[in-house]
């Protein structure tokens, strides 16, 4: 392994065969468990039913001898068990991409899966940004401080001025309050 990582074996990691300190295991599958037979999918299974916290990885070794048993094991491990697959090409690749996500900490992770939430932050943003006089930056911090839009319904115009300032604030309490006359 490259420097500045230290490695502590331990005896208890369950199924995972690493957990890397940004909250990622892996499960290592070489070219020897797929030339071998199916006896993986049991333990790729009972990691995947592993209750953790930590986001599930499986790597998988991606060689000429294992190209023909591969697209079954991607198959199976991102469409039938839900996990990430990152195929590479024997254990040096392994631990250079092991590398690269321990010293990547500090970086958004690709591979982390998307939440609903985020999906419905986004949905919430667009909304918001439908109000009479907020844009983006103003809509991100309502949000910051409202996390709903209910929130900011009922928020008064002295909570919302120091955040868009006096005009905006009574322009959004009126957007919020204005009483629809029957007709229009």
């Amino acid at each position: 392994l490259l420097t500045g990582l230290k490695i502590l074996f331990e005896n208890e990691l369950a199924v995972a065969d690493f957990l890397l300190p940004n909250k990622v295991c892996l499960l290592y599958v070489s070219e020897g468990d797929m030339v071998a037979g199916n006896g993986f999918r049991r333990k790729l299974v009972r990691y995947r039913n592993a209750s953790s916290s930590f986001q599930q990885l499986v790597l998988a070794e991606r060689t000429r001898l294992s190209e023909q048993y591969f697209s079954a094991l991607q198959k199976f491990v991102v469409l039938d068990l839900g996990l990430s697959l990152l195929p590479v090409g024997g254990q040096t690749e392994a631990s250079q991409l092991i590398t690269q996500i321990v010293h990547g900490e500090g970086r958004e992770n690709p591979f982390r899966r998307r939440t609903s939430c985020r999906l419905l932050d986004s949905i919430t943003l667009a909304m918001v940004q439908q109000i009479p006089g907020v844009g983006k930056v103003r809509a991100v911090t309502l949000m910051q401080n409202f996390p709903s839009i209910q929130e900011i319904s009922n928020a008064s115009p002295a909570e919302l001025e120091p955040l868009v300032g006096q005009a905006s604030a009574q322009q959004i309490h009126s957007f919020f309050h204005a009483h629809l006359t029957p007709g229009n």
